[in-house]
């Protein structure tokens, strides 16, 4: 699955970039430069943050699947246990 940015999103990294060779490279980075190093850290290194960012959610999902029976988790069988003179409680005979 290919790794795209919002045109938006794409404009704004590229401007982050130029701005990061600016203040702290020696050479200055152009627009072409700096759209080039986007799509290369994109396509390179892109992959390896969605896949972690997609087993983060997925260990969440499963704590989540975990919790769900404690949380809806109802008592089977507890109509005569309501019936039961003992517990305090009439129930329907």
């Amino acid at each position: 699955m290919a790794i795209e940015l919002d045109k938006d999103v794409r404009k704004q990294a590229i401007a982050s970039i130029e701005r990061y060779f600016r203040e702290n490279m020696e050479n200055p980075i152009g627009n072409i430069g700096a759209n080039a190093l986007l799509s290369f850290f994109v396509q390179e290194i892109g992959p390896v943050v969605y896949n972690r960012a997609v087993a983060d959610v997925q260990e969440r999902i499963q704590a989540r699947v975990m919790d769900l029976d404690i949380e809806v988790h109802e008592e089977e069988f507890q109509y005569w246990r309501a019936c039961d003179p003992a517990s305090g409680k009439a129930g329907r005979r």
